[in-house]
């Protein structure tokens, strides 16, 4: 075929839109050389026939130079190819029919492959193309299990895709255990694929016929539960662990367990499951000694960390140190994971008095960063809270001294100045307007009274008006005073004064709403009833935008 010829624009439109007659007209009976010609991605006429479904234009094509079935476009793709992905189950019978009875000697389009490796198989799975699929291994079964250079079989792929019907039709075709070994550049076997894919009837059909595929792993010693754990997906868990419970305490090359796995990834459902089954298997340590504790502090997934607090029922656990000497709660204070730390202090078996191997305890891991100056808010909340906590549990224990406040001139926090200006702005700004507004009560007043005096709505928005100006007033004059000791500043007033201003915004807000309640006409309240529910929607967006970080400084 010449290459470099280019498609006529009549015989391209005739491919696209099928018309028959046409090619009829444009192809000379005795040189059909035209066909040859092709777009500037190489495609001919028969691929685009094939792509866009026109079967009875590609079956004449075929009838006047067969040559074409073979015939590759740019990215090495077949007409069959190119109908497997668009799913044109018509046209890719007519060619999957036309390839079962190409001449031996010759190679055979349901074996060719384009650039990256793919069948026309592969293309139909990859793309969902279930019928397709199933026309494909209807011709050559053992197509199934080609590696493209991904080294994935059809099977893999589809198994993944969840392709029920194709992978039952796969699975009873007769193969030997040793076409699903995996390759080391292939993520597991197609039972890993189907896991991954949380594809459960998929797992159910190859566990039934095939129970030891639960026993392959990947090439990092991944065993299905491990990828199952990774994608939180219980009712896999469920599935195989009622197939095999010995999976939970199979570890994978690095000797995590599925365990492991699952706190790494925040899988709390995933947890309940595993613990529920095989409560023991949060005792294994993995190959720096760390627990699945451990992992979840270190990966910074507090929900993964509430779970196994929850659910690890041994106390000892919460309290085992690493290769390194470091328990979980010495691990959060080292990598600062504040809100680990914090949850863990709330667990009455976590004992802050536990030393490592240098002697240090949590405290005084985080003390490092306090004596450079180094300490944002939430450390130095977290400081605060190791103290009270050493000094409530560990007083008959040898501890590390506790470090004195640096001087003022160790804080060099950049953004400290401008936080304390912007509080004490905002707080002067709610103290101007809640002062204002208490001798400009809603209704004006009568004979030096209020008007609405009587009325419970006033009564609401005075006491709210009251909080709001008092927690601004508070927040002012704390922070007057911030520049005397930036640092300890920032380890007992600057978390509550962000807290007192949030108060105050939300005294506002109520204030806001019965005062419009109060002037707003008895016989029309609609107004009032909307201004309340945007109101009171206000604190949930900014919850539902910032989480539990909005009763947080933001430094």
């Amino acid at each position: 075929m010449d290459s470099e010829k280019r498609m006529d624009p009549a015989l391209y439109k005739a491919a696209t839109q099928g018309k028959v007659a046409s090619l009829r007209r444009l192809v000379d009976p005795e040189d059909p050389s035209i066909l040859s010609s092709t777009t500037p991605q190489l495609n001919t006429a028969l691929h685009l026939a094939a792509v866009h479904g026109h079967a009875a234009f590609a079956g004449e094509v075929l009838d006047k130079n067969e040559e074409l079935l073979v015939a590759r476009n740019d990215d090495g793709d077949t007409p069959l190819h190119l109908a497997a992905k668009a799913g044109r189950l018509e046209v890719a019978e007519l060619l999957i029919n036309r390839a079962v009875a190409w001449p031996q000697d010759q190679k055979s389009p349901l074996i060719m492959t384009n650039k990256e490796g793919n069948t026309a198989l592969h293309e139909a799975v990859r793309n969902r193309r279930g019928a397709v699929a199933e026309a494909l291994l209807d011709a050559d079964p053992s197509r199934a299990y080609d590696l493209n250079e991904q080294m994935e079989s059809p099977l893999h792929v589809a198994a993944r895709e969840g392709l029920v019907h194709v992978v039952r039709k796969m699975f009873d075709f007769t193969w030997v255990e040793a076409e699903y070994v995996p390759s080391v550049a292939v993520s597991g076997t197609a039972l890993h694929q189907a896991v991954l894919g949380g594809h459960t009837k998929i797992v159910d059909i190859m566990l039934e016929k095939h129970a030891w595929l639960l026993d392959q792993t990947d090439s990092d010693g991944n065993n299905a539960l491990h990828y199952a754990a990774q994608k939180n997906n219980p009712q896999v868990v469920e599935l195989l662990l009622s197939k095999q419970a010995q999976l939970a305490y199979k570890p994978n090359g690095d000797q995590q367990s599925p365990l492991h796995v699952a706190a790494h990834y925040g899988s709390t459902a995933a947890i309940k499951a595993l613990l529920r089954h095989c409560p023991d298997v949060a005792e294994m340590a993995d190959a720096r000694g760390r627990n699945a504790l451990h992992v979840s502090v270190a990966s910074g997934k507090t929900s993964a960390l509430r779970c196994l607090l929850r659910h690890a029922r041994r106390a000892e656990l919460v309290n085992r140190a690493d290769n390194d000497g470091d328990t979980p709660l010495h691990l959060a204070a080292r990598m600062s994971r504040v809100q680990s730390a914090l949850l863990l202090l709330k667990d009455r078996r976590v004992d802050p008095c536990v030393r490592d191997r240098d002697g240090q305890t949590a405290r005084s891991l985080v003390e490092v960063k306090l004596r450079n100056g180094e300490m944002d808010a939430y450390e130095m909340y977290l400081w605060k809270q190791l103290k009270q906590q050493e000094s409530k549990r560990c007083r008959k224990q040898q501890l590390p001294p506790l470090a004195p406040y640096p001087s003022r001139r160790a804080s060099n926090d950049k953004y400290f100045e401008c936080i304390v200006e912007t509080y004490i702005l905002v707080a002067t700004l709610i103290a101007t307007v809640t002062f204002s507004a208490t001798f400009s009560v809603p209704g004006g007043y009568n004979d030096g009274i209020a008007v609405h005096s009587g009325n419970g709505a006033f009564n609401i928005f005075v006491i709210s008006n009251t909080v709001a100006m008092c927690s601004s007033i508070v927040v002012v004059f704390c922070f007057i005073w911030a520049w005397q000791d930036p640092v300890r500043f920032k380890v007992n007033q600057l978390l509550w004064g962000h807290r007192l201003i949030v108060i105050a915004c939300l005294a506002m807000l109520v204030s806001l709403m019965t005062a419009v309640y109060i002037t707003v006409a008895p016989e029309s309240r609609w107004p009032a009833y909307v201004v309340m529910v945007i109101g009171l929607s206000t604190p949930a967006v900014v919850f539902l935008m910032l989480g539990k970080e909005v009763i947080f400084v933001p430094m």
